[in-house]
């Protein structure tokens, strides 16, 4: 055999494998993955803990509650600016200054002396975590190439799936084990060790002396960032108040809805805008991003009613309801690597439509229950309806970057990011409204399980709104090339 036969041979041999993922790709999702889940799971640990900082820190309830509140504005208010500040300081740089940002807030919020100093130390924790969610996925969408988004999504946005699961029993243990600033106090580790895995792992990727840095959309960033902050606020008082008639409600949520109105029409028109709207135009992303919506309503909305159930029908403490969720947490855990192999294979269009199909099938079951019902078919369909949330998840993830340029893709995080946070907002706040009509007044097991019943009807008919929307999304991927190129596969 002669030298350029083998030579000829070798390089057959050598050449990549399409469908494997390149382990830089992994480090990137892995060292990301480890600093998100202090901020995943510190969004809903909190919640459990209401009753007990109100006792401790003695104040009311209504103050106690912008623990909550003021985070979450927070968040919305940061998320909006984190594609201009990547441009401007690289994703690296500003990965590990978000993360310093929350580890203050955490330490801080554990050395809190009152409620007013724990609100104003929540709000320092929000402004890095609204940073670091939808950078999460940008680093890695970015790292992957547009290939095998399918299986890395599954991978980076475990923390999101789990975290309304699995945070109400974290808060639960932490409050039977120890005092109230340890939940603050166990984000640390995180922070630690994720700012340590991405300075090591993270590629340096710092703008250029000779590239042009943009200029911050002023006039955006003051429409979108207090538009979206007080959407987001009106949503949350709906809980509290008369319903969606209250002035409480209806003064921030319409001055909200204003302000994102004229920042939409102002960005679709223009260059250079703070957040890119005229992304949508592409079918991918404005698909993933409406179905995300309704995936917020699907996942928020019902992990209001699905503790409050376990508590006031079957007479659960915190932890007990938090304990009994943890099937759903281990379905979405399971449907995970699954989903996103038959992302990669069959393309997002039937995985999410089998995961919707799925969840609205599992939610079911807690709407025909009655208060004799057993816990275990119960249980089993919690397992099932976390199969379809996992499911879910990963095709939209994947699919809403489908086409776009590496430059492109902090936009299309963002705009997703929202467009999931804000269907949360709004299916809590309409699952509230539904189920304090039905339950006023309940006071037997029976009539209670009644009025959860109904709150659990509109959670599956909101959640199939989205089964015929599925169609929206890419079909099954082009055939990959046998060598990397580098840009994202085309879906038909």
């Amino acid at each position: 055999m002669s030298i350029p036969e083998i030579t000829g041979a070798g390089a057959a041999t050598a050449a990549p494998d399409p469908d494997r993922i390149d382990p830089a790709v992994w480090r990137t999702a892995f060292s990301v993955v480890v600093g998100a889940l202090a901020v995943v799971f510190d969004t809903t640990v909190v919640t459990v803990a209401l009753d007990d900082l109100a006792r401790e820190l003695g104040a009311p309830i209504s103050t106690v509650q912008w623990v909550s509140t003021g985070y979450l504005l927070a968040v919305f208010a940061t998320v909006p600016v984190a594609g201009w500040a990547q441009s401007r300081l690289g994703g690296k740089r500003l990965w590990i200054a978000a993360l310093g940002v929350f580890l203050l807030g955490s330490v801080l919020s554990a050395l809190a002396w009152n409620a007013t100093a724990l609100i104003a130390f929540r709000v320092v924790q929000g402004i890095g975590g609204g940073i670091m969610m939808p950078l999460m996925v940008t680093l890695v969408v970015q790292a992957a190439r547009g290939r095998n988004i399918g299986r890395v999504m599954a991978a980076v946005t475990l923390p999101t799936a789990l975290g309304p699961v699995l945070g109400p029993v974290l808060g639960g243990l932490v409050l039977s084990l120890a005092d109230w600033r340890w939940l603050f106090l166990v984000n640390v580790p995180f922070c630690a060790v994720g700012a340590w895995l991405a300075h090591r792992n993270l590629p340096d990727d710092r703008p250029t002396a000779d590239r042009a840095r943009p200029r911050l959309d002023t006039a955006g960033l003051l429409l979108l960032s207090p538009g979206v902050a007080a959407v987001v606020y009106g949503l949350s008082r709906v809980e509290g108040s008369a319903g969606f008639a209250s002035p409480a409600v209806l003064v921030p949520l319409a001055g909200g809805l204003v302000l994102v109105g004229v920042f939409t029409a102002r960005a679709l028109t223009r260059a250079g805008a703070l957040v890119d709207l005229r992304l949508l135009r592409h079918r991918a992303l404005a698909g993933a991003s409406v179905l995300g919506f309704l995936a917020g309503i699907a996942l928020y909305g019902a992990m209001l009613l699905l503790p409050l159930y376990w508590q006031r029908v079957r007479g659960e403490d915190a932890l007990g309801a938090g304990l009994l969720l943890v099937p759903q947490g281990i379905g979405a855990l399971l449907a995970r690597t699954l989903a996103g192999g038959l992302t990669d294979r069959l393309g997002p269009r039937p995985v999410a439509l089998a995961g919707f199909v799925l969840t609205t099938a599992a939610t079911l079951p807690f709407a025909l229950a009655t208060a004799g019902t057993g816990q275990v078919p119960l249980m089993a369909a919690l397992l099932v309806r976390g199969i379809g949330l996992g499911a879910v998840m990963i095709p939209l993830s994947g699919a809403a970057y489908t086409g776009l340029a590496h430059h492109q893709i902090p936009d299309a995080s963002i705009i997703t990011r929202v467009a999931q946070q804000v269907g949360g907002s709004v299916g809590t706040a309409l699952l509230a409204v539904v189920l304090q009509h039905t339950t006023g007044g309940a006071r037997t097991p029976e009539a209670l399980a009644g009025g959860f019943g109904d709150a659990f009807g509109w959670s599956v008919a909101l959640t199939a709104l989205a089964v015929p929307l599925c169609l929206l999304l890419p079909g099954r991927p082009a055939p990959s090339p046998r060598t990397a190129t580098g840009s994202a596969p085309r879906a038909r």
